[in-house]
């Protein structure tokens, strides 16, 4: 095939009104890319081949995630909704082109491999002038037959003008089509709009060559790969069908899934040797992770680098931009974001990395955060190798913690921390002997007494007693000699 050039055209102008949805159907997601996306990855590239995605008017979005994921795709817009051969000849520009095999793809079927589509060229090396794409349905019913003779395919029968014998038959168009180049517009242009819908059908093209002594021949491939996508339960279905293919080549691979069925991949998820996925784990899209690394429970993890040895979760968040180093260590409820941690660094609970470096085998302790946005724009933190942050610290960005720097616990640092210094902000601790319990006497007295307005709802009663520093809270009280005028007892006042 190498000697043979190729264009692929994929058909995504369809409006997908089934979806109930303002998004357009081929860019909802399944495994983390969006129906067209799967569609035009498996299209053939490399020397000599060319990409054609045919859009609907003004749907912009459709062209920009086509020239996405294949920079080199033409697009050209099909004005009015005509039919698949009407699609087609949208592009008619890039077929005139003179391609060797034209491929034409549906932006709608994420299943389809590249094996598949360099398949359909099989039949064209032999002389074919059409292949057709079909499968044998567990259910047939709707689905145009593919009727054979000997190697040969006679034509594409829609159900609805089938006779009762040919709806017997299993052999269902998937749609997919290959088109010799030489004779690929003379057929195209054939194909009339003699229907109910008074549309161009591609299937038409069938007839067309067997009328003009061409052949035409049929390949198959299994039920899943064509499923086509018209109603959100359609893309769940997918959905579950790419998750045991992923996780499938994943554990073929050497991967430990406890339990794949409750596992989510995205389709270009690496991993090296010896990694190991606990249950209900969610991989999105751009996730590398290395060897030997675990990612524990109820972990969501996208657009991120995990390394060597490195232990994520359980219930840990990393967000696009995030780099774990060798050894790293991720525990519950941390969530890192646009941030980089080197080799031997630990966020074990609680805390929140945002646009920030941290030093290899820093310490950051539980309920840290770093304040990287102060309502207009972000901002970095950098945590110099070996610092520890103590416990239920706010970093306020842009700020750099120096190397082996401390942090006391419960510090709010706003300024940079010189190396090995210690940055402690907090105010002094008061205390007030028996404040509580007169404050609990207070409360509970005039509680549930009819008529009389609840202490809640009263401000406050200044609390008597002197306020002491957390140095002297702890001694013992001195003992002041009593005054004499203390002493002396008081003489009431005569009634008058």
């Amino acid at each position: 095939m190498q000697n043979k050039s190729s264009l692929t055209i994929v058909l995504a102008a369809g409006e997908g009104t089934r979806m109930r949805s303002k998004l357009p159907k081929v860019l909802h997601p399944v495994a983390g890319q969006s129906l067209l996306a799967h569609v035009v990855g498996a299209a053939p590239k490399g020397k000599g081949t060319s990409l054609a995605v045919v859009v609907g008017p003004d749907r912009q979005d459709v062209a920009d995630e086509a020239r996405r994921v294949r920079a080199d795709a033409d697009v050209f817009v099909q004005t009015e909704r005509l039919g698949t051969a009407h699609a087609v000849l949208a592009a008619r520009a890039a077929i005139a082109k003179g391609a060797d095999h034209i491929l034409i793809a549906f932006g709608d079927t994420p299943l389809i491999s590249a094996a598949t589509l360099e398949r359909m060229r099989t039949p064209l090396n032999g002389g074919a002038a059409v292949a057709v794409l079909g499968f044998r349905a567990a259910d047939p019913t709707g689905y145009g037959r593919l009727l054979l003779n000997g190697d040969r395919l006679i034509a594409i029968r829609e159900e609805a003008d089938a006779s009762e014998a040919e709806r017997k038959v299993r052999l269902c168009n998937a749609g997919v089509m290959a088109l010799d180049g030489k004779t690929a517009l003379k057929i195209l242009d054939r194909i009339g709009k003699a229907n109910k819908k008074n549309e161009y059908y591609l299937p038409d093209a069938v007839a067309i060559a067997n009328e003009l002594g061409l052949k035409a021949a049929a390949i198959e491939t299994d039920e899943d790969e064509v499923r086509g996508i018209n109603t959100k339960a359609q893309l769940a279905e997918a959905e579950q069908v790419m998750q045991t293919r992923l996780c499938q080549q994943a554990l073929d691979a050497g991967v430990t899934i406890i339990a794949p069925e409750t596992v989510f991949l995205a389709t270009d998820t690496t991993f090296g040797s010896d990694v190991v996925i606990e249950p209900f784990v969610v991989i999105g899209p751009g996730v590398t992770i290395a060897d030997g690394a675990v990612i524990h429970s109820f972990s969501h993890v996208s657009h991120a680098t995990i390394g060597k040895n490195a232990s994520v979760g359980p219930y840990a968040r990393l967000r696009p931009g995030t780099s774990l180093g060798e050894g790293v260590r991720i525990g519950n409820f941390v969530e890192v974001k646009a941030a980089t941690l080197g080799a031997g660094a630990k966020a074990n609970h609680l805390s929140y990395i945002g646009d920030a470096s941290v030093g290899a085998n820093a310490n950051i302790g539980a309920g840290t955060i770093t304040c990287n946005y102060d309502g207009f724009g972000k901002h970095r933190t950098e945590i110099g190798a070996g610092a520890f942050i103590g416990t239920n610290s706010s970093l306020v960005a842009p700020v750099k913690i120096g190397v082996g720097a401390y942090i006391g616990s419960g510090s709010v640092v706003t300024r940079n921390v010189p190396d090995d210094a210690l940055a402690l902000e907090r105010s002094e601790q008061t205390v007030r002997p028996g404040w509580a319990k007169r404050f609990r006497e207070m409360k509970q007295g005039g509680k549930g007494k009819p008529g009389v307005k609840s202490e809640t709802d009263k401000k406050p009663a200044k609390m008597k007693g002197p306020a002491v520093s957390a140095k002297t809270a702890n001694k013992p009280p001195v003992k002041k000699a009593a005054s004499k005028a203390a002493s002396r007892k008081k003489t009431p006042k005569r009634a008058r």
